[in-house]
């Protein structure tokens, strides 16, 4: 069941992705936090914690998809893709 507020949810092919929200207590190091808002431009400690957790995502994904090797896209391979294009 979607919640109530709907305007933080959004439509994906799954139905709705609606952002999940803990609120807790952490024992944090305010420089450490300090530093982490300059290095992001963030405003605020929650702000500066969500981009701090985003970019260590996002590098993971990165690092992911540059192991990849693409054995399938062959130069015959992308060829045909090309064919297909629209623009």
């Amino acid at each position: 069941m979607p919640p109530r507020d709907m305007s933080v949810c959004s439509k994906d092919v799954d139905g709705y992705a609606c952002p999940m929200v803990k609120r807790t207590s952490l024992n944090l190091d305010l420089n450490l936090v300090g530093e982490a808002r300059q290095v992001l431009g963030s405003n605020g400690t929650t702000d500066t914690i969500h981009r701090a957790l985003e970019e260590v995502v996002r590098g993971e994904k990165l690092r992911r998809l540059a192991e990849r090797t693409f054995d399938d896209l062959t130069p015959e391979a992308l060829e045909q893709l090309r064919k297909t294009r629209t623009w």
